[in-house]
Order: structure tokens, then sequence, then C-alpha cells
């Protein structure tokens, strides 16, 4: 996509003089230089990654990998090929190795077994139904399944059998979407409360038997970057404190809260992450963590090496929209960062 080029900086000015003036941060989209590539950026604050190769065949975005409680690994992600716009709903795969994955099938479609989620929306005349980003998770002893569709919200799934491939019902009663947004995710904290999450980083409280929010949405926010370089061209004045604009994850860690969500950073789609000692913040300034991940996962395998998903969605990715593995590790800080060697 071609921009006309205005400067990071006098961009950045522009925001301030719009808050100074109407006492309100007003929307002032990013703008890049019309004669460069993906390729002609530099890498500055990019990491260094190790190989990547695809896992599966089968095209997949927002890919999400879980151990479960067989200590098996099971996957899943948006399915294509119509990502954006239409889909069957939740395909799962099964590995005891990170190697080979056994498919289980779609363990929840939308015409099968949705209610809400059937409805059609249109967006810019397209219309649209699609499921996006299922996350898979292990959590108080049986498997959810957190997910968004196009233009109606979030959700969140149970198994009913206490089986991976399910079948998977609504937590909440009557079934309707549990927030606005899109790309749900779930936190369980070392004192077993879990929490809802979704977009670019809003985190509810969610009650005991995880059927309900206790605690309206709010946005958890990092120490502002007002390089317009390191956000999405979309990206208002007023969002420069979000860890990113999408695919938000969450993990604990030595005590820390890692606080992770997708960004366009000098136009490339990597994995941002953020630090907390507490989890509703304040969040450190964020970095980049996994080039080329955005909207990921972590977890740990069973010799507790930490790994990230990655399924690559710009022009530099190792892959394209497909599932792909790198180990990560710490640095002397507790920052997150591939594990190259």
């Amino acid at each position: 996509m071609k921009k006309n080029f205005v400067g990071a900086a006098a961009l950045v000015t522009a925001c301030f003089v719009l808050i100074a003036a109407t006492g309100k941060a007003q929307v002032a989209p990013a703008k890049y230089p019309s004669n460069k590539t993906v390729k002609d950026y530099p890498h500055t604050g990019e990491p260094p990654m190790p190989e990547v190769h695809a896992i599966l065949d089968e095209p997949l975005r927002d890919v999400s990998i879980c151990k479960g409680g067989d200590g098996a690994y099971y996957l899943t992600g948006t399915l294509g090929p119509q990502f954006m716009t239409d889909n069957e709903g939740i395909k799962l795969w099964r590995s005891k190795d990170l190697k080979n994955w056994q498919p289980l099938g779609l363990v929840w479609g939308i015409d099968r077994d949705g209610t809400w989620q059937k409805q059609w929306t249109e967006k810019n005349g397209q219309k649209r139904r699609a499921l996006w980003a299922p996350e898979i998770h292990y959590l108080k002893g049986n498997y959810y399944i957190a997910y968004c569709i196009t233009g109606l919200g979030t959700g969140l799934l149970r198994s009913t059998s206490g089986k991976p491939e399910g079948p998977y019902t609504s937590v909440n009663k009557p079934d309707a979407p549990l927030t606005k947004g899109i790309d749900a995710s779930l936190f369980q904290d070392d004192d077993g409360t879990v929490y809802f999450l979704s977009g670019s980083g809003m985190i509810s409280k969610m009650n005991s038997d995880m059927t309900a929010l206790v605690t309206k949405p709010v946005q958890l926010t990092c120490v502002p970057d007002s390089d317009i370089d390191h956000h999405h061209p979309s990206r208002p004045c007023t969002q420069l404190n979000h860890v990113g604009f999408e695919g938000v994850f969450m993990f604990k860690r030595n005590g820390r809260y890692y606080l992770s969500c997708a960004e366009r950073y000098f136009e490339r789609y990597h994995c941002m992450t953020a630090e907390a000692t507490n989890i509703m913040g304040p969040y450190s300034a964020r970095y980049v963590s996994v080039p080329y991940a955005g909207h990921n996962t972590f977890f740990q395998d069973d010799k507790g090496q930490w790994i990230s998903t990655l399924f690559g969605n710009d022009a530099d990715a190792p892959i394209q929209k497909h599932a792909g593995l790198v180990p990560v590790e710490f640095d002397k800080d507790g920052h997150i960062r591939p594990k190259v060697n």
C-alpha cells in the first residue's frame, strides 16, 4: 500500500498539538514513505531469528498451542483459505512431540453448533462470517477455547466431556458475546483467578466457574512509544501507549507478567511485549520480543523450554500463513528474545 510521507516526528508533534488545542486526542493516522518497500526499512530493535519452518500443511493464521492435561500439545488457529470473511469454525490438532500432528477434525462448527455466531455482518460492502483466532487453554482440569466472530464480538467455549476434542458449548447463558471486539485470550494467575483478555489488551476478571465476567473490561497500557513507524498506520494518537493493536496474550514467569500484542513495527507484523509486577500495570516500555510472530501464544514444552508460535503475516516473514514455532529465552533482565543457538 502506498501512502504519502509525513515524518514521524512531525506526526507525533501534530498529535500533541491536537490534544493541546482541543483537550481531546484526535485520530491522526501514520503515513509511510511512498518510495520504500518493507525490506528497505532498518531492523532497529529487532533481535535475530532462528530458522522457522511450517509444522502443518494446512494454512492457518493466529496459531495457538497449549499443553493439555494428558501431556500432549494441542494446536488451533484461524482457518483458511477465506480467513477474513468465511470459514467453518474451529479445527484442532494433537501432537506428542511438536513435530507430528494428528488432526482431530472440526471440534466446533459455526453452522453445526452456533447460535448468535451464525449471523452474517457486512464491512465495506463485503459480507462476512468468520471465526477468528481460536485459542485453546487447559485450565482448572478442562479445555477452553476463546475466539471471536467478525463484527459480532468474543466468546468462550468449554469442553462438556473434559476432552480436548469436545464437544464444546458456550460458558455463558444465555448464549451471547462476552465482549465486543476481537482476539480473545485467557490467563490464570497463581491464586487461580482467571482473566479474559481481548484486542489490544482489554482485561476483565472472570468468576470462579468461568461463566461470566465480574469486572468491566479495561485497557492495559504501557510506556508510550511515540515513533509512528512502530505502530499500525491506523493508530490513533491516543493509542501510542498500547502494547499493540491486536492479538493479545499474557503469561507469568518469576513473578513478572508478560503482556504481548501484535504490531506493525516498520510495517512488519511483530510480537511486542511489555512487562509488569502487577497484572493491571503499570507496564514497561514495549519491545520486539519475537520478530514476525504477531498474534502468537507462548507455552513450555516437556523440558521447560519456552516456545512462541508464529504464522507469518508480512512480506519478510520466514513462513506465510502457516503454523511455525520459535524457541525463546530470557536475557539477564528477563526480557524475551528468540533462541538462535
